[in-house]
């Protein structure tokens, strides 16, 4: 079972996201540190990129911010080492394709496997284009992460049955960001995933209080967080962390 299945493996998974650098490292590492504190199962760290299309205006004002104070993806690598000395639940990576690429795919695949990096989740490289980073994956031992949409319908027991690690269960059409409601049908979406694989589903996009995730993580097995608490960061700046800590305790106790 690869760590980020692990995750799973204690009942329903609290999977939080931070974009790395919003509004420094420094805060970054606080942040991871009180989401695992707190009993986040797993974190998504968000490589900055200046063209992140499937994210929202929240997310997307992180990664300006970031990359505004100039991190670069190697210095993420050195953070995620520094950060691996002490924090030992499983880490995944979440960026775009053109990151991966311009860095150079087995040179950042092969960084992941060295500075503890379980995942990786790259929302613009549909199922179907995957055979570019799959096998370097697989080469490493790092899972690449599948994503199923509302819209995949019968591509789902394509995607699932090659699944690794978690399936990311994208919750609503559109971008990530908070939502009042969430009206996908989820439930016949998991019901289709679990008849082809046993490998665990979380539900992200839109997830934002302590109610939608129990909801959510009822359907499936845990639930994915990001714009709710990329907000946060983005109040209390350097401040954040015990704030963010707070927000990931009250979710894992709702699940």
């Amino acid at each position: 079972m690869s760590n980020t299945a692990n995750a799973f493996k204690n009942g329903k998974a609290f999977i939080p996201f931070i974009t790395c650098g919003d509004p420094d490292l420094e805060t970054t590492g606080k942040i991871v540190r009180a989401m695992a504190e707190n009993g986040a199962s797993l974190i998504e760290l968000g490589i900055p990129f200046s063209d992140p299309t499937a994210e929202g205006p929240v997310i997307q004002e992180a990664n300006i911010r970031a990359l505004s104070g100039g991190v670069t993806t190697d210095m993420i690598f050195d953070f995620v080492r520094e950060l691996r000395r002490d924090v030992k639940i499983p880490f995944v990576f979440m960026t775009y394709a053109n990151v991966v690429y311009s860095y150079g795919t087995e040179k950042f695949i092969s960084a992941c496997a060295d500075i503890g990096v379980d995942g990786i989740i790259l929302p613009d490289v549909p199922f179907e284009e995957k055979g570019d980073f799959a096998p370097v994956c697989k080469k490493y031992g790092v899972d690449l992460i599948s994503m199923i949409a509302p819209t995949s319908e019968q591509r789902i027991e394509m995607i699932a049955k090659e699944a690794e690690g978690f399936i990311y269960i994208v919750s609503s059409l559109g971008v990530t960001g908070v939502r009042s409601e969430i009206k996908t049908d989820i439930a016949s979406i998991v019901a289709a995933v679990r008849k082809c694989t046993d490998t665990p589903c979380a539900i992200g996009f839109g997830i934002s209080t302590p109610e939608q995730a129990h909801r959510m993580a009822s359907l499936s097995d845990g639930a994915i967080v990001g714009s709710a608490i990329v907000k946060i960061a983005a109040k209390y700046g350097k401040d954040a962390a015990p704030y963010i800590g707070e927000y990931v305790k009250s979710m894992t106790e709702a699940l």
